[in-house]
């Protein structure tokens, strides 16, 4: 393979960081009451970044730094698609973290370096890059999950976060060891070119494949690794919860990508990752919508919500192919876009000194706003699979893909259990329309925060009655990067 030595497959990255580093230094010199020039400064980054990645886009793989960072069209859209979700969580956002005191500079780096961690995820092409891309985006989350000092919740969220997120990362970077200990490599497509040449009978790499669907369960949030996930959601503030409940799924399915179909996707080894993610797969499909039913925080039934859905993205993965995996990178998508409108109600009707996270504060909310009840019950529907949304065809697309790769009793069992699913997401519906409001307090929201969850919400609705622009793209993305 011939490596290009330009940097122009790198510039989002580059500007990215360049920026990161200003806003961080001009923050020192701008006072409290001109804090939203920090804002716009960072809004305008994602912006330009969201340029730079369409000016620089490729139908064509393009290779640079020796072959260790890919831009192609799978990493384009999953970029373009977290500048979106960021810029939304900005929006969304900043209302709850201006209440809050965390209307900082340190904030909005924060995000910023999470979000090149994400991008790096997403073009790497060797392990030390997937590595690199996770641990800057880990570190930026744990600081913002603690980022509200004088929570006790928040701080013991973070460091719950912090300890098992180590604990993962060393099951990565062990497992990434045992596989460059057996291919020679860590350069992804070296490592599947060795393993087709020697065959894939090598015990050390199925036992650093092991390591590495452990490491990939955990960030991914799927069960039986799923412990930290709802007291996380749970524990840190709603904004901080947005983003670590959006946008970093978008770079652990590339990662997955990365790591599992390039690198490890031939026939003999893909048996053998096929099988252990079915399992976690069913795991989190069982434990997700079961446990969901139980909650009375939403931040938590959501939380619970994210594992059963990381289930179905796992099922598109286990099916294979370029049908299963466009259908994976589909439902990421959507789950995404999904749950950037469902927290960002919660943001809509907290307040100062109140947090909207009890299933409780959406009593009646078609009496206070009967239009911020329709965007809600829109997003509950489509998380639930309700058609015409788009939750419907995402989860038709998954089933639809696993069933003609053969394994029709995964499908059934993803059935049984997102109708299970479909009570506690209904519930809330029930609540919004049928009981009484408990707290009558008018829900005044900024301008753009109110047109863009409106726009989300629509979104859902409109990619649900027209899914074929989408999923071709994300069909198109896929096979130019197998």
């Amino acid at each position: 393979m011939q490596y290009i030595t330009p940097l122009w497959p790198a510039f989002p990255e580059i500007f990215l960081l360049a920026m990161a580093c200003v806003i961080l230094i001009a923050d020192l010199f701008i006072r409290d009451e001109n804090r939203g020039l920090t804002y716009f400064l960072t809004q305008l980054t994602l912006a330009g970044c969201a340029a730079l990645t369409w000016v620089t886009a490729s139908n064509e793989p393009v290779h640079t730094f020796s072959g260790m960072f890919v831009g192609d069209l799978m990493s384009d859209v999953l970029k373009l698609v977290t500048y979106f979700g960021v810029i939304s969580i900005l929006v969304y956002a900043r209302d709850y973290i201006t209440l809050r005191g965390m209307f900082r500079g340190e904030f909005f780096a924060l995000t910023l370096f999470a979000t090149l961690g994400l991008m790096v995820m997403i073009s790497a092409n060797h392990l030390l890059t997937l590595y690199l891309g996770l641990e800057l985006l880990s570190l930026s989350l744990y600081a913002m999950v603690a980022l509200q000092r004088d929570s006790a919740q928040a701080t013991e969220a973070a460091m719950k976060y912090f300890v098992l997120g180590a604990l993962a990362s060393g099951m990565l970077l062990y497992g990434m060891s045992m596989i460059y200990g057996a291919a020679g490599s860590l350069e992804v497509t070296r490592i599947a070119g060795v393993i087709a040449d020697d065959g894939a009978k090598n015990v050390v790499l199925v036992f650093g494949l092991v390591f590495l669907a452990a490491g990939i369960g955990f960030k991914l949030g799927a069960a039986p690794f799923h412990m930290w996930l709802p007291d996380v959601y749970h524990g840190a503030p709603t904004a901080v919860t947005l983003f670590i409940g959006s946008v970093p799924k978008l770079a652990a399915f590339a990662f997955v990508i990365r790591l599992l179909v390039q690198a490890l996707g031939v026939e003999e080894i893909q048996a053998h990752w096929q099988q252990m993610l079915a399992v976690m797969a069913v795991l989190s499909l069982i434990v997700g919508n079961i446990t969901a039913i139980a909650q009375t925080n939403i931040k938590r039934m959501l939380a619970y919500s994210t594992i059963s859905h990381m289930g179905f993205l796992l099922i598109g993965i286990c099916a294979g192919g370029l049908n299963g995996y466009a259908s994976g990178m589909f439902y990421a998508v959507v789950y995404v876009l999904m749950s950037l409108g469902a927290f960002g109600m919660i943001l809509l009707l907290s307040r100062q000194g109140f947090e909207a996270e009890n299933l409780d504060d959406f009593r009646g909310l078609n009496h206070r706003s009967p239009w911020y009840a329709f965007l809600m019950l829109l997003l509950m529907f489509s998380m639930a699979g309700v058609p015409p949304t788009v939750g419907f065809y995402a989860k038709f697309a998954v089933l639809q893909a696993i069933v003609e790769a053969g394994h029709v009793w995964l499908a059934v069992i993803a059935v049984i259990f997102s109708l299970v699913g479909a009570f506690y997401y209904l519930r809330i519906v029930k609540l919004m329309y049928f009981d009484a409001p408990e707290d009558t307090t008018p829900i005044t929201p900024r301008g753009d925060a109110q047109w863009l969850l409106s726009v989300n919400g629509l979104a859902v609705l409109a990619f649900g009655i027209f899914p074929q622009p989408l999923m071709a793209l994300c069909a198109s993305a896929i096979l130019a990067s197998l």
